[in-house]
């Protein structure tokens, strides 16, 4: 009976998915749960990673407070079936990379997507937090650090701050109010564990206080005490 149920419950959790449209009013696809009234909630948008798509991160709306708004977007570039990714990754075996121009045209979109998402949903710059994983980790310490005023703050989970954001930003008094939770898992093999690390001291260079959390050996993924640990993150912000 209990295996039924089990099976039943996953069938209609399928479906349910499957059941949520694709949006395409705002600068990228994205699905969406909202209330009726999402004026002044705290709003999230998920960025995937690369090969993935706005599916991937979705489910995890079901694990935030249930006035959220939560919006799950898809990348632009097409790599395969279902597949998509927000910037090519440099040739070869070195430090993890992005194709600049590819990087400024995710970027661009992002920001766009955060500011009329923000008007759309009629809440404030403060309660708006993106959630990135991976490629969409990367992509959302490129938006924060570059317009901290569009932002309440932002999870970045398995990811990094790249060379050439580094390179190009400047002190911006601005970051200060900028919240930033970071989770990286120990045996990540994809985004090396010390891409997490050097990124929590790289902010806190920048007069920024990440929260930084790091998982013995999790790897490339998303753990339920990761997950746990966000919640109680923006639940903190948001009291």
């Amino acid at each position: 009976m209990i295996k039924w149920l089990a099976i039943l419950f996953l069938f209609s959790a399928t479906a349910a998915q499957a059941q949520t449209p694709l949006l395409t009013d705002l600068p990228l696809p994205y699905l969406e749960q909202a209330n009726a009234d999402s004026r002044n909630q705290p709003l999230v948008i998920f960025l995937h990673g690369s090969g993935s798509n706005e599916e991937d991160l979705f489910d995890i709306k079901d694990q935030l407070p249930a006035d959220y708004t939560v919006l799950s977007t898809r990348a632009p570039q097409e790599v395969g079936t279902d597949s998509y990714q927000w910037f090519n990754k440099t040739p070869g075996d070195g430090d993890y990379d992005g194709v600049t121009e590819d990087l400024k045209s995710s970027e661009v979109l992002i920001s766009d997507f955060v500011a009329k998402a923000t008007a759309k949903y009629h809440t404030q710059p403060d309660k708006v937090f993106l959630i990135g994983f991976s490629q969409g980790a990367i992509m959302s310490y490129e938006v924060a650090l570059r317009h901290p005023q569009i932002l309440g703050g932002i999870a970045a989970l398995s990811g990094k701050v790249l060379p050439v954001l580094r390179a190009e930003l400047k002190p911006d008094p601005r970051l200060k109010t900028l919240n930033v939770f970071i989770g990286h898992g120990t045996a990540d093999q994809k985004v090396p564990y010390p891409g997490g690390a050097d990124a929590n001291s790289y902010l806190q260079s920048l007069s920024l206080q990440p929260e930084f959390h790091a998982y013995p050996g999790m790897g490339h993924t998303i753990s339920n005490g990761e997950i746990v640990d966000l919640n109680r993150w923006l639940a903190k912000i948001n009291a």
